[in-house]
């Protein structure tokens, strides 16, 4: 593995405690408005455009539009936050991960297997950018990212884009998390209204509940994210 592709795609060691990142400060840096203009998305990118294909045929529109909201939302993140990452990111390897993150709950998968759908969901994305045309390393970074999306342990380290994609999509469905004070203020106002309004959450908390009551049913004994879906939590968000 060359050391380009590390940083591209999101091998970084990064500490899997969140609140070791920001340590007694709420940021790095205080958010400012980042209009979506400024955050481009790679269309343009072959296995992406693929990707996008994919996901919109198989994922339901809340967990679609869920997926874009949690890019847009990380590269804002990374822009505002994390300016040495941003600058080596590969925003391909970022998309990809975005998109095919919740492809575990996608109807055909939920009910296809015991494991849980974060697992289930990262190896059937390495599968899919395989086939799709991805690189072996940026396939790979997105399944280990996607495996771990839901770990919210403290111990240890994490992939930069496996830390990028827990805070993402942690903004998205609680605007809470369990280390990091004042988290809903990641993202300024002005910037989570414009993806809002450009990719509608549709009742996305709702949906959301409804579709973990459903994981549950089906994984029995998968890990499940007790405390980032927790009912009272989901209420309070103000997203």
């Amino acid at each position: 593995m060359c050391h380009d592709e590390v940083a591209a795609n999101g091998w970084t060691s990064t500490p899997a405690d969140a609140g070791a990142i920001f340590s007694d400060q709420s940021f790095i840096s205080k958010a400012k408005p980042l209009p979506l203009n400024d955050i481009k998305f790679p269309f343009d990118d072959p296995t992406v455009a693929k990707t996008l294909k994919y996901v919109k045929d198989a994922l339901h529109p809340e967990t679609f539009n869920h997926s874009m909201r949690v890019y847009f939302y990380g590269m804002a993140i990374t822009k505002q936050q994390f300016s040495e990452q941003a600058a080596a990111l590969n925003p391909a390897t970022w998309a990809l991960t975005c998109l095919l993150h919740d492809i575990g709950t996608a109807e055909a998968n939920l009910t296809a297997t015991r494991m849980s759908f974060d697992i289930y969901g990262g190896i059937k994305a390495l599968y899919i950018l395989q086939d799709l045309g991805a690189s072996k390393d940026q396939a790979e970074a997105v399944a280990e990212a996607i495996i771990r999306h839901e770990d919210m342990g403290v111990d240890g380290t994490i992939t930069y884009i496996g830390q990028l994609i827990q805070l993402a999509t942690t903004y998205d469905n609680t605007s809470i998390h369990p280390h990091v004070k004042n988290f809903g203020e990641m993202i300024h106002d002005t910037t989570r209204t414009e993806v809002s309004e450009a990719y509608p959450r549709i009742k996305w908390s709702t949906f959301f509940r409804a579709s973990f009551a459903r994981r549950s049913k089906s994984n029995l004994g998968a890990i499940q994210l007790i405390l980032l879906t927790s009912p009272k939590k989901l209420r309070r968000t103000p997203l």
